[in-house]
């Protein structure tokens, strides 16, 4: 017999829905069992860990009500907007309203010219990004640059994702075999004196009020000089789903300001540095 269902592992938590919203379909929201399982498992280490600061007064999800939700067809929600009850027996509560979308991917897509030597000290002058540029209504633009992204599917195939993204965006076939993730080469260090809590290894662009986690992926090739000025405002993009896409060529040194607005961009920038300055890459 299957096992109870990630929602039924509740308990005494309450948990409300919006009129219309059946719970098989929440069932089937990934982003809210990750989310879910995730919490669980970071208020669990406030018993486990006696250095815990919040050992002697531990939070304790109390109830979880969903507010909204959009979907994507017929029978499958596509973001959710909750808000969480996460109090002590003190009283004190912390800010959990939050919008769950689930993660997502962004490709570092780097571009070098034929005859220059990878690891040359000219390489990187030579080295250029490619940036998508198109309307994005929820930062009030039109014409905003980033790193080429896309979100992950429910079976949580990152790499597939990263691949499906620079083809759809930037009309170029690679194999997942030449995307590096740099998210996953990182090894971060937990506070002193806590436990590390599983946190994907990824960037959160906005922990304080979502669950998304970004993946960087990289990828490097070889090209003609004259692919540069052919890719060079490109129209790309898949226009049934809304894609008005440009792409934009920047030279790698310079990625740190021309994508100044975007944290993927920024993000992909320091692990780069990073990785490279550890010799990892």
């Amino acid at each position: 017999m299957p096992g109870p269902s990630f929602l039924e592992k509740f308990g005494d938590v309450p948990l409300t829905v919006p009129d219309g919203l059946e719970m098989s379909m929440l069932e089937k929201f990934h982003p809210l069992k990750t989310w879910i399982d995730q919490l669980h498992h970071s208020l669990s280490l406030q018993h486990q860990d006696a250095s815990h600061p919040f050992h002697s007064k531990p939070y304790a999800l109390r109830s979880l009500a969903v507010k909204s939700h959009t979907m994507f067809g017929p029978s499958r929600i596509g973001f959710a907007n909750v808000e969480a009850v996460v109090k002590n027996d003190d009283g004190n509560r912390l800010p959990a309203t939050v919008f769950l979308r689930g993660p997502s991917v962004a490709m570092l897509f780097m571009l070098l010219p034929d005859g220059i030597p990878s690891d040359s000290t000219h390489g990187d002058d030579e080295r250029y990004v490619v940036l998508t540029v198109q309307p994005r209504v929820a930062a009030g633009s039109m014409a905003f640059a980033e790193l080429p992204a896309g979100m992950v599917d429910e079976k949580n195939e990152f790499s597939g994702t990263a691949a499906r993204e620079i083809y759809e965006e930037l009309g170029i076939r690679i194999e997942e075999k030449d995307l590096l993730c740099l998210s996953d080469m990182v090894e971060p260090t937990p506070p002193e004196g806590q436990k590390d809590e599983g946190l994907s290894l990824a960037m959160f662009p906005s922990a304080g009020g979502c669950d998304e986690f970004i993946k960087i992926f990289m990828c490097e090739k070889r090209v003609e000089r004259e692919k540069l000025d052919e890719w060079r405002g490109k129209q790309t993009g898949l226009r049934e789903d809304g894609e008005i896409i440009s792409l934009r060529l920047v030279r790698y040194e310079d990625l740190w300001k021309e994508g100044a607005r975007d944290s993927k961009a920024l993000s992909a920038v320091a692990l780069y540095e990073g990785l490279k300055r550890e010799g990892k890459i």
